[in-house]
């Protein structure tokens, strides 16, 4: 064994294929057939946690009726919000928008804020106002900062906006020194690169 390969035969390079050939549009056919079947997969996923959102909501429903007074109280505002906040989620990550998003977060603030003002209610006189307070302040405070985070991303959206604009303005500017066929070409590739 000297460094030479003994007993096999060199093997010839196959030239590649295209992207048009009998493999590559066979599964492009399964792809495209699938793609249907995915998107019911998806769906009777959503269903199926949905359902089971609110079976969890029943469950703890069903706990609570063997508590009294604010305790019983504070234990449906729980299960309640437990429910609207994973339903929220649930829509959230299904949607899979910011709009959808921004909703979650602002049932989630919600919901516990219903919940705090359960748990205050157990308390009296000063320490109850302030435990009103503290919990609005809270809430308002949770919906600020998803207000704020939607502002954000708006102002993200229109800053990458500007600079794609700014990109093309100077590509299209370059393409100004070529003539004919070529600036046309120049400036349809420049379009597409920071305008689509």
């Amino acid at each position: 064994m000297n460094g030479t390969r003994t007993g096999r035969t060199p093997r010839a390079r196959m030239p590649a294929r295209p992207c048009g050939g009998p493999l590559y549009l066979g599964m492009l056919t399964i792809a495209l057939s699938c793609a249907p079947a995915f998107a019911d997969q998806l769906e009777q996923d959503y269903l199926q946690q949905k359902e089971a959102i609110g079976s969890r909501f029943e469950q703890a429903n069903t706990g609570c009726k063997s508590l009294a007074g604010n305790a019983r109280d504070v234990c449906v505002a729980k299960a309640r919000a437990d429910r609207e906040i994973g339903l929220a989620e649930l829509e959230a990550g299904y949607r899979n928008t910011e709009e959808a998003r921004t909703n979650a977060s602002r049932t989630r603030a919600k919901a516990t804020y219903e919940v705090d003002k359960e748990v205050c209610d157990e308390l009296g006189g000063n320490n109850r106002a302030v435990c009103d307070v503290d919990a609005k302040a809270r809430r308002d405070k949770a919906l600020a900062d998803v207000d704020a985070g939607r502002k954000t991303v708006a102002a993200s959206d229109e800053a990458d906006r500007v600079r794609r604009e700014s990109d093309y303005k100077v590509a299209k500017q370059k393409c100004e020194a070529l003539a004919g066929d070529a600036r046309a070409a120049c400036i349809d590739a420049a379009k597409k690169r920071f305008l689509e």
